[in-house]
């Protein structure tokens, strides 16, 4: 077959496996499990039958080398067979066998005599090597001049120094027509059996998969509906229900992402419109001033714009947290490197000093390195010392001390009611008595969600003898790890009050 030929049935067959494959992919996986069912059901029994049918073809024949073996040919009739040796059919003889059985002597050079009432049978070279004594006996298959199948065993036999060999042979009608029928019954047998499996195989697949068939309505309500309430039963323990347990959790979670959406929104929504409200009046008594030609008095024009420049850094302020909380993590975490927590540290407090001259801080750092992303490090320590300057009395002291991995940003101010500890790490929560001071309600939500991403934690107390303290807790070692490159401090996030 040349290379062209090879390539064109190659191309032709290809396409035609694919088809076929594309054809099951479309089936429907009930369908698909009926098929796949019915097809291995198809393979055992086949493989059975054919086994099966094997094994009596052994035996059938293995009988009728035993009755060849065991049969005697009279001396007479040898004598009578070799004295009249005949070629084709010779005339009948009183002493013959069973006409079941066909007789004939073979001679050293191949030629043949036939008994009477025998068939010729075509003489072998195996035959011609017994009559030469080359060999004692064999048993083979031959046929007659007729063609009918026949088993043949030949003998070697020497009188009177004439070697020749005597051929029995038996049909194998009987034994060919009892495989036919037993081929039949197998095969009848094999189809009733693929019958039967695919119907089993249907039946198994529609009750097998109406979990299955559930989940499907039940995605499929979801994307249609967008309705993240819906539940399906889950019972037992196998992968289905797995499966059905899987998909509770996650609409549970996709529900609870998605009302935590509708409430940051909301919540950003309405800090929004306070400072946006302030502005719009504050701008429009500056706009009315200088299209009535009532000049504003200077000083209180310097309020209104000193007023002004106030929320538009609260607004900066709660826009870049609200961009904070809304990041994703970086892809691969390739913005995770090893930060030096004191030197962090230190430089937050140079800025918290700026934003609280008439404070004093007491500071006790040691060394303690971290793997963490370090802009958003350093944004949640600001956090915890602007929380601490905002509440701390004129005059008064900010404790910071870092030990072990264990910041803690102690201040003296009026404290954290017991009742409210348990919200101040919600996103917009702001105490009552916090109010009227500026901040988002975002800076502690900000400084738990860079903790829980470093590894850590963080929590807030009532200190004794006043005051609130507050704790950030990450992993990390004194020492910066071996071949670590030398931790940098990140560029300063812009100040904004909390």
């Amino acid at each position: 077959m040349s290379q062209g030929t090879r390539t064109s049935a190659a191309g032709g067959t290809g396409p035609a496996y694919s088809r076929l494959g594309a054809r099951f992919a479309r089936l429907a996986l009930r369908e698909r499990l009926t098929l796949l069912t019915a097809a291995a059901v198809a393979v055992a029994v086949a493989v059975s039958a054919l086994a099966c049918w094997l094994l009596t073809r052994t035996q059938l024949r293995d009988e009728v080398d035993n009755t060849l073996q065991n049969i005697g040919v009279p001396g007479d009739y040898l004598q009578a067979t070799y004295a009249n040796c005949q070629p084709t059919d010779p005339a009948e003889s009183k002493n013959v066998p069973p006409q079941y059985y066909n007789i004939q002597i073979v001679q050293v050079d191949g030629s043949r005599c036939i008994g009477p009432n025998s068939q010729p049978v075509k003489v072998q070279r195996a035959d011609v090597a017994v009559a030469q004594g080359a060999q004692r006996d064999t048993l083979h298959n031959s046929v007659t001049t007729s063609g009918a199948d026949v088993r043949v065993l030949t003998k070697h036999i020497g009188v009177q120094g004439v070697q020749f060999a005597v051929s029995i042979s038996r049909p194998l009608t009987e034994v060919d027509s009892a495989l036919n029928r037993l081929a039949l019954l197998l095969a009848a047998v094999a189809g009733l059996g693929v019958v039967g499996a695919g119907t089993a195989g249907l039946v198994i697949a529609r009750s097998g998969l109406k979990p299955v068939d559930r989940l499907t309505d039940a995605v499929e309500h979801v994307a249609r509906t967008e309705d993240l309430a819906i539940r399906i039963p889950a019972d037992g323990e196998d992968e289905i229900a797995r499966l059905s347990r899987s998909f509770n959790s996650m609409t549970a979670a996709l529900a609870a992402s998605r009302d935590l959406q509708q409430q940051l929104i909301a919540d950003a929504g309405h800090e929004l419109r306070t400072p946006l409200t302030s502005l719009r009046t504050n701008i429009d008594l500056l706009v009315r001033s200088e299209r009535s030609g009532r000049p504003i008095p200077p000083a209180d024009k310097e309020a209104l714009l000193a007023s002004v420049k106030a929320q538009m850094g609260e607004l900066a302020a709660l826009i870049g947290d609200l961009q904070e909380l809304s990041r994703p993590p970086e892809p691969g975490h390739s913005a995770i490197a090893v930060i030096a927590l004191h030197e962090i540290t230190g430089a937050a407090l140079e800025r918290a000093r700026l934003r609280g001259p008439s404070l004093h801080f007491a500071a006790d750092l040691h060394p303690w390195y971290v793997r963490a992303e370090p802009a958003s490090l350093e944004r949640a320590v600001v956090n915890l010392l602007d929380n601490a300057v905002k509440f701390s009395p004129p005059g008064g002291t900010v404790e910071v001390r870092l030990t072990d991995g264990e910041l803690t940003v102690r201040d003296h101010g009026p404290g954290i009611p017991q009742d409210e500890l348990p919200h101040v790490f919600e996103r917009f929560w702001r105490s009552p008595s916090a109010r009227s001071l500026p901040g988002s309600g975002l800076g502690l939500s900000i400084v738990a969600r860079t903790a829980e991403q470093a590894g850590g934690a963080v929590r807030l107390k009532s200190a004794d003898l006043g005051g609130t303290e507050a704790v950030l807790t990450l992993p990390g070692a004194a020492t910066p790890p071996p071949g670590a490159p030398a931790p940098q401090r990140p560029p300063e996030p812009p100040a904004a009050p909390r």
